[in-house]
């Protein structure tokens, strides 16, 4: 009889093979879709695809269908060997964010922030791994109740008037000037003591 030849080593090359492209999939259209200003409700209007699916393949927690990928690399304006070919991502070094044109502050960042505006400066990606918020606190603006709580690191840069800053029980006064580095993962909080506004610029380094 003859044997059965064991092709498992082929198999796993094969899957090997495919896997960092089908990864690579959902980075690229969030990459795309920031690139070109879109929000996930707008792309989900252009591509009739549901915002949520929309998010669930840019975080990778859903492998799209031949169709759904066809959907958004019409509405993202790319072929859809763009988002299989296993190349480099060939876009800007860049990512410029005019200042009328920020997006949202990220949700997590202060959720439960009163009497405070802020907008993104930066937004991570697969490529650049660092956001940035920028903040406008009231007199009397705060964090809220809540204390953060996430992955890795923090660096804010107080650049007119007084924050004080609390991070696992210690205490902080910055001024402008003063800046603050801290691991994301003591709880931590914040607040404008004064009586004159606070501008203050956020890093944050996902962990």
């Amino acid at each position: 009889m003859m044997a059965t030849p064991d092709i498992s080593g082929d198999k796993s090359a094969v899957v090997a093979s495919w896997e960092p492209i089908v990864v690579a999939i959902g980075p690229k259209v969030r990459e795309v879709r920031q690139l070109l200003g879109l929000s996930l409700q707008q792309l989900a209007g252009r591509s009739e695809v549901s915002a949520a699916a929309i998010h669930k393949v840019e975080r990778g927690d859903m492998v799209p269908t031949i169709t759904t990928l066809l959907k958004l690399s019409a509405a993202l304006g790319r072929p859809i060997g763009f988002f299989v070919d296993d190349a480099d991502w060939a876009g800007p070094a860049g990512v410029h964010v005019r200042a009328d044109e920020r997006p949202p502050a990220p949700s997590d960042w202060a959720p439960e922030a009163t009497g405070v505006g802020a907008t993104a400066i930066a937004v991570p990606n697969e490529r650049l791994r660092c956001g940035g918020v920028w903040a406008e606190i009231e007199p009397g603006g705060t964090s809220g109740e809540g204390r953060s709580v996430r992955s890795g690191e923090e660096l804010v840069l107080v650049t007119k008037g007084v924050l004080a800053v609390d991070v696992a029980g210690e205490r902080y006064r910055l001024e402008a000037g003063d800046s603050l580095h801290f691991p994301a993962d003591r709880p931590h909080s914040w607040h404008n003591p004064g009586p004159d506004p606070v501008t203050a610029v956020w890093w944050l380094l996902r962990g």
